[in-house]
């Protein structure tokens, strides 16, 4: 293995590892001392000096769902996949020969999408299946009860808003939970689903403090509360949406709080531009 072949590997290893949450973990499998020291210099800058002679094998492990991902990395792999293409494989407790299957399909059809793409474990593993297993273990948690009958805050409560968002928002459970939540506490605004997840509601302050808390008692990835606040007496008065809704683009997002007058709330946290169409 070259130098330049060594520092490309490293790099996407950099990547995986600065990307793990709480509960996920990167492990070498093979020659453990020698591929952490090489990181370690890697990415302090340092010459690296003595090249490992033996493929990488590295491990992605999420605690929670006791499931690992398993990657050997050819000596000469440098990105492409057709070239040099990684050995996946996964291992996990009391895991049948079916979801092992669904797994290895799953890792296939992902692959072939991520071809033209520059980190392709990387992307594999954290952008698609950690989030894939982190939604598998949210569909067996039951999403918490909300009372049906709550107070009308209307003549007393201010008006308030608040935007969260998350790594993603896939799970049909969670979507369900936020159309229910949004009738029986008169909320109003939208969930943006897929990558990233971006919610925006609007209501009286107490019920938008209870559709926020409701929110966070579920589990999540990467889940954020950028804000939630009084809504100022100007943009009270812009737009008049009287429904919870769903898009599937950052766009979308961006548009429709143009259309409400509270674009700066969506591009000053970083999610879309000005300029998105």
């Amino acid at each position: 293995m070259d130098v330049q072949t060594l520092k490309k590997q490293l790099e996407e290893f950099q990547l995986i590892r600065c990307s793990l949450l709480p509960g996920e973990i990167f492990t070498f499998l093979e020659d453990t001392d020698l591929w952490n020291e090489l990181l370690e210099i890697y990415e302090t800058n340092a010459i690296l000096g003595s090249t490992p002679t033996s493929p990488a094998q590295i491990q992605v492990t999420l605690e929670a769902a006791k499931i690992s991902f398993r990657v050997e990395v050819p000596t000469r792999y440098t990105g492409n996949l057709s070239e040099w293409p990684p050995s996946f494989s996964l291992k996990g407790e009391n895991m049948t020969r079916i979801e092992q299957a669904q797994w290895h399909r799953i890792i296939e059809e992902k692959l072939q999408e991520l071809s033209d793409t520059e980190y392709p474990i990387f992307q594999l593993l954290s952008v698609h299946l950690l989030p894939l297993l982190h939604e598998e273990i949210e569909s067996h948690t039951q999403p918490p009860a909300v009372e049906q009958n709550h107070q009308d805050h209307g003549a007393t409560s201010p008006p308030y808003h608040a935007l969260l968002t998350s790594h993603h928002l896939i799970s049909s459970n969670k979507r369900r939970s936020l159309q229910n939540w949004s009738a029986s506490l008169s909320i109003t605004g939208f969930a943006k689903v897929g990558y990233p997840g971006v919610i925006y509601a609007q209501g009286h302050k107490e019920n938008v403090e209870e559709f926020v808390a409701n929110i966070k008692a579920m589990q999540w990835l990467a889940l954020r509360v950028r804000f939630v606040e009084p809504l100022e007496v100007e943009m009270q008065r812009d737009g008049c949406q009287r429904t919870w809704s769903e898009f599937q683009k950052v766009g979308e997002v961006v548009e429709e709080m143009r259309r409400l007058g509270r674009e700066q709330f969506i591009v000053e946290m970083g999610i879309g531009s000005a300029g998105t169409k």
